[in-house]
């Protein structure tokens, strides 16, 4: 018996790609001194088409991929029975050469409380900032990007959805065009559902504190209740929608009970990318390409968040959006994600 390269194998151990994946780390100014003390090295992985060598003096645009609630830049290379990695069905669909070639920018914005939301927060730090003005020019400085926002794009779902949507409303002068699968919107129908669940859970396991919940969910890792998720995400969204003036997250809700607290609701509403759309109507309108997505039986209601989205945007007349709603829940939905990211590619494309 011998030893062989593990890039012998093949299917279903690994698919070679057949375009490059750079992956190297970047230190963040921005990210010093964060309030969560999170690290200010991150990984960055770029994946360049197969015309990026086959046209060596060619520039493409750019598309900045963001992961959901708890992802960390790793879980790209998650399998799942068969079924492609994200990775490699991304691969594949630059393979054909119907699609437009295009960078891919894979961005880590991860924190100890499960996400940034891709903001500047008080709570988690600048995320948004580290996104916009740290890795959209250092890609620009290092690969043959196509450095104008007609060409630069974001996707992502989930919470990574939220940011796809939200980073060209706040940033235009950067990017135009968005892909969101099941991406947060409309917050009383996703965000809402959580909060007597997080209230009760507080009340009959943690004494009403959330600190004896991040001690215990700390101590035990790996393991995990059914009712962490709801803490855990009410807890992130308060730290990045409505910190307080010492960057610890005011609720909005009476952790004791339940009962609204009417202002700091509208601080989250006002993040809302429905409301937001409202808010920023030139930036909406400079959008190039959008493609929505959700499942119809998706467990937060961000098929119904969709929908909303693009109406929203069509009352203030940016038509071409496209919208699908697809039978499926929230999870196991990355077999949707290159038809976002093959949208992007021909709204971007060079004219």
């Amino acid at each position: 018996m011998e030893f062989r390269s593990v890039d012998e194998l093949g299917p279903p151990w690994s698919f070679p790609l057949l375009g490059d994946l750079r992956q190297m780390a970047v230190a963040s100014r921005l990210l010093e001194g964060n309030p969560l003390n999170d690290p200010v090295v991150r990984p960055l992985w770029v994946y360049l088409p197969p015309a990026y060598k086959e046209m060596p003096d060619a520039r493409f645009p750019t598309i900045y991929i963001l992961q959901g609630m708890t992802g960390q830049l790793d879980m790209w290379r998650n399998r799942v029975p068969f079924r492609r990695t994200s990775i490699e069905l991304y691969d594949q669909l630059f393979a054909d050469p119907a699609t437009p070639p295009a960078i891919l920018v894979f961005v880590d914005c991860w924190t100890t409380l499960g996400g940034s939301q891709f903001l500047d927060s008080a709570g988690t730090g600048p995320y948004h900032s580290y996104l916009c003005d740290e890795i959209v020019p250092t890609i620009d400085s290092h690969f043959r990007t196509l450095a104008e926002p007609r060409h630069r794009g974001v996707a992502g779902k989930s919470s990574g959805g939220y940011g796809a949507m939200v980073t060209p409303l706040l940033r235009p002068d950067l990017f135009s065009g968005m892909a969101s699968h099941a991406g947060d919107a409309l917050f009383e129908y996703c965000y809402l559902p959580d909060i007597p669940h997080a209230v009760r859970s507080l009340r009959d396991l943690y004494q009403g504190s959330f600190e004896r919940f991040w001690d215990d969910f700390r101590a035990r890792p790996g393991e995990s209740r059914p009712t962490d998720s709801a803490l855990i995400n009410i807890y992130c969204m308060a730290a990045c929608y409505s910190p307080g003036p010492d960057g610890r997250p005011e609720f909005p809700f009476d952790l004791r009970t339940g009962e609204m607290v009417a202002d700091i609701w509208e601080r989250w509403l006002s993040w809302d990318p429905v409301r937001l759309v409202a808010a920023r109507p030139d930036a909406a309108r400079g959008l190039r390409a959008v493609y929505l997505d959700g499942g119809n039986r998706d467990e937060f209601f961000l098929d119904v968040g969709a929908v909303a989205f693009k109406a929203a945007l069509e009352r203030i007349g940016v038509g071409g959006v496209h919208l699908e709603l697809f039978d499926g829940a929230h999870g196991g939905i990355e077999r949707r994600y290159p038809l976002g990211i093959g949208h992007l590619a021909r709204g971007l494309a060079a004219d």
